[in-house]
């Protein structure tokens, strides 16, 4: 069986969390998409895992799959294994031949762009990983893949075509002044390196072989995506969107999986119980102006900063009109709703039911950015929950979350056409309440 987690917003809505309930009961967990700037926060026994790259199912002892969907930065690969091995744990991560390496060059050129978009509305709010730059290469057919490392001529031949043009973009396009990152013989001789230390630990796999073994197997296989269906490259609000496809059809493209697997599988979309987002662009329901005092206190209360960058991220009502752009674009079968806890205690809580667009009433988000820019939220508003025990409520189930709460979540459920599977009322794996298992 499957189970695909994707963001129902755009990003941070507590997927890792998720993965890491639900993944006790996979046997394999795959990254579709995304790189090193996906980041996500595992808390298992009180202890906090920040990872980037490396699946979340890793702190479960599940084998982690890094799909030809990704891309891949070695350094950071390794750090994260080498840092969770030194806590006492043994993460056994595969990676796909096919998927595409973020070099040294990737992350310079990553910069130097969103420095030039800096000063206009075109700035995407990028982690500086690389990631946008790879996935340029990847379909400009000049990119490096994972199985090209274990081969120190191919992998000269492949740096040999394309570092020059990477220097002449700098330098030539830029004016500025190349270095190391374009260095033919130093990427060679690391990246050759590396080659040969993920043959020597057995880490590569064609993911499509692999991931058909392990179904024939009779292995339970959890798809993990990242970031947000808001931000997927051709279902988001481009151009302030991702490099790849979050949305449940990238587990399909991303792992050499049917999509009839994943059709046939569950698909829980992870809803965070308000709004946050880093970069720029619109945000339609963003409490601002005289509601910006109860935006800093729901950051400062769900800890919304970026788990890779650390910035303070933008915070809003729950969108609803989004909820059901992402439900219709990915067939969710059910939904985890996270952070309800945050809102315990305020004097108001509302949501973003429609948007009103020149006259117009409108129930999901229409194509164009520049459209969705000029929307007026329709609020909503709900009587406002009470700060309760929540470890009380988590062992205690649903009927323990106050009245004004369930009657919050029974109405996302019926706007998405979704039960509620999971409600996450604290950081802990332990602090959820579990209404349905999606493997049972």
């Amino acid at each position: 069986m499957t189970v695909t987690i994707v963001g129902s917003q755009l990003g941070d809505e507590g997927k890792g969390a998720l993965v890491d309930l639900w993944g006790g009961d996979a046997d394999v967990v795959v990254r579709y998409q995304g790189g090193d700037n996906a980041g996500h926060t595992v808390v298992e026994g009180g202890e906090e895992y920040a990872l980037s790259l490396v699946p979340s199912g890793a702190v479960r002892d599940k084998v982690g799959v890094l799909g030809n969907g990704c891309v891949v930065n070695p350094r950071t690969l390794f750090d994260e294994l080498d840092t969770l091995r030194e806590r006492g744990l043994d993460p056994d991560v595969r990676v796909a031949r096919r998927a595409h390496v973020i070099l040294p060059y990737h992350r310079r050129l990553d910069g130097i762009e969103e420095e030039a978009k800096s000063d206009s509305d075109l700035a995407a709010g990028t982690t500086g990983r690389g990631i946008g730059p790879t996935y340029e290469d990847k379909a400009g057919r000049r990119g490096v893949r994972v199985g090209d490392l274990l081969d120190p001529d191919v992998l000269r031949d492949r740096l040999e075509y394309v570092v020059p043009q990477k220097r002449a973009l700098i330098e030539d396009v830029f004016g500025l002044e190349a270095g190391d990152e374009c260095d033919v013989d130093a990427l060679h001789e690391e990246f050759a390196a590396i080659g040969e230390r993920l043959a020597d630990e057995d880490m590569t796999v064609n993911s499509s072989d692999f991931l058909h073994e392990q179904r024939e197997a009779g292995r339970n296989v959890m798809f993990e995506g990242a970031q947000g269906t808001s931000i997927d490259i051709d279902h988001g609000i481009y151009p302030y969107v991702t490099s790849s496809n979050p949305t449940a059809g990238g587990a399909a493209v991303g792992t050499g999986v049917g999509p009839t697997v994943v059709g046939q599988g569950e698909v829980v979309g992870v809803v965070k119980a308000y709004l946050s987002r880093v970069g720029t662009g619109p945000l339609p329901t963003e409490l601002v102006g005289e509601d910006e005092e109860l935006a800093d206190f729901i950051r400062e209360k769900g800890g919304e900063f970026g788990t890779v960058t650390g910035r303070p991220r933008r915070i809003g009502w729950l969108d609803v009109p989004m909820l059901r752009h992402a439900a219709r674009t990915n067939g969710f079968t059910g939904i985890a709703v996270n952070h309800v806890d945050v809102l315990a205690g305020l004097d108001e809580v509302q949501v973003g039911h429609a948007y009103e667009l020149d006259g117009e009433t409108l129930e999901s988000m229409p194509a164009t950015t520049e459209e969705w820019g000029r929307c007026e939220p329709v609020l909503r508003e709900f009587e406002p929950w009470p700060e309760v025990d929540w470890s009380a409520v988590a062992e205690e189930g649903y009927s323990a979350i106050p009245d004004a709460a369930r009657e919050y979540l029974e109405y996302v459920e019926e706007q998405v056409d979704a039960p509620v599977y999971a409600i996450g009322v604290g950081p802990d794996r332990a602090e959820t309440v579990v209404r349905t298992n999606p493997w049972e």
